[in-house]
């Protein structure tokens, strides 16, 4: 499948209501070939009428992270779980993550990454494991399915709790080293 197949079949994409809500589709942005790969839960509102995820508050946050660790976001490639925002931004719901989750296992498929990193918990309890416990395990590193995988805090949450904050340069910073030491 092509990234232009890809796009259409999501943009056309109505297995679950969010589909006929959304403003914008919420694909994907960043490089093509990343060997590092970002994956949050679901776009909000900002996302929702840009197309763009990570483009709010926690998305302006989530850049001054990569900034601060030499990190380009075009370097990247950042996703979400769901293409569409759920409304008023709460918590996607596991039937809308199954309809959408199959989107997000193409694009993966076309960028190969060597590495995958969740933001937040409700990313890392579907991709790493369902029990994924965020304030004990971010920044701990799993292979899954041949990635190298870990989570860190949404940037949300560390809008919410800034006490956090420090956790997320640790980890960030581990990030960095871990992708250049697979460079």
């Amino acid at each position: 499948m092509t990234w232009e197949e890809l796009e259409a079949q999501c943009e056309a994409c109505q297995n679950c209501p969010l589909g006929a809500t959304r403003t914008k589709l919420v694909f994907g942005t960043g490089n093509r070939e990343a060997d590092l790969m970002f994956v949050g839960e679901a776009p909000g509102e900002k996302e929702d009428l840009s197309g763009i995820p990570f483009v709010g508050a926690a998305g302006k946050l989530f850049d001054r992270y990569l900034e601060a660790v030499d990190i380009r976001r075009e370097d990247v490639y950042i996703a979400n779980i769901l293409k569409c925002r759920p409304p008023k931004n709460r918590d996607p719901q596991p039937a809308e993550e199954d309809a959408c989750i199959g989107f997000l296992r193409e694009q993966v498929k076309l960028i190969r990454p060597k590495m995958i990193v969740c933001l937040g918990r409700i990313s890392a309890m579907r991709l790493i494991k369902p029990d994924f416990k965020i304030t004990k395990e971010h920044g701990v590193w799993f292979n899954k399915g041949g990635f190298e995988m870990c989570a860190v805090y949404h940037p949300s949450a560390l809008l919410r709790d800034p006490h956090k904050k420090e956790d997320m340069l640790v980890d960030m910073k581990a990030i960095k080293a871990k992708l250049e030491a697979l460079s």
